[in-house]
């Protein structure tokens, strides 16, 4: 279903917000890092969080939660990566949930770092595309399931939500959910063959709401369960990258992390 306040859907529509995109937006077609993807950096945290890191299947990876409930949840990060507090902190709230939460470093201790003239953004990418991303992850679902997991979902967070879409496209995982997406097209979307929850913001010029009941539609259409939502007032990256002293904000987070909560506790619980 298409969860946005309908209402605001078709006012933005009616009065022109939300510009026209095609299948292949030009948001998704192009493997390039938009300014939305690299705004409001993070101050990373090795030691942030309430897990622990360890290695898993060579990769780094925060954990949190035991493996003992059998239910894992991969979490792929912005391109800011694992050490992202906000992001540890969604790990934990999964854990409390019940599942065995991982993190890992898909950038293998290079995140994009806005400060680094050396490295600029499309240098930065062609080292640590999606696509290499989206291979990353399933030896990481591999790893997962060797250590006990029985079901495993993922969660893609701006650059991760490629390399989840791409799981969900081969049925590696039992449900998947993006959030502020980058990468991802309508014609990904009509590959998914899982449950599959998106959350964008009204804001996030990338993905319209044109857009956003374009992928409900095709998801409906292909009678795959999904939850297709878009938060009024947010900016891309809105679930992680968010002001800690804003009330509004944190509280439009943590709805965002309930979501998340509830579709995974819905399709692999």
């Amino acid at each position: 279903m298409f969860s946005a306040a309908l209402p605001l859907l078709f006012l933005l529509l009616i009065h022109g917000s939300a510009h026209s995109v095609s299948s292949e937006s030009e948001a998704g077609s192009k493997t390039t890092l938009g300014p939305h993807c690299t705004t409001n950096p993070p101050t990373l945290d090795p030691a942030s969080g309430a897990g622990h890191v360890g290695k898993l299947a060579g990769f780094n990876t925060y954990f949190s939660g035991s493996l003992q409930s059998k239910l894992a949840v991969l979490l792929a990060s912005d391109v800011y990566g694992y050490e992202t507090p906000n992001l540890r902190k969604i790990a934990d709230k999964v854990a409390a949930a019940g599942f065995y939460a991982a993190v890992p470093d898909f950038f293998y201790g290079e995140p994009f770092n806005p400060n680094n003239t050396a490295r600029p953004k499309d240098a930065w990418l062609k080292d640590h595309s999606p696509e290499k991303g989206f291979k990353d992850a399933k030896l990481m679902v591999r790893a997962l399931k060797s250590k006990g997991a029985s079901k495993v979902g993922a969660a893609g967070f701006c650059w991760g939500a490629k390399a989840v879409i791409e799981l969900a496209k081969i049925a590696d995982v039992q449900a998947a959910v993006i959030l502020h997406p980058s990468f991802v097209t309508a014609d990904d979307i009509k590959g998914v063959k899982v449950p599959l929850a998106v959350l964008s913001g009204e804001l996030d010029g990338a993905y319209p709401p044109k857009l956003l009941k374009e992928f409900d539609d095709i998801l409906r259409s292909n009678k795959i369960d999904r939850f297709v939502k878009m938060f009024p007032k947010c900016s891309h990256g809105w679930t992680l990258r968010y002001n800690a002293s804003d009330p509004a904000a944190v509280s439009r987070a943590n709805i965002a992390h309930q979501d998340l909560l509830k579709w995974f506790t819905k399709h692999l619980k």
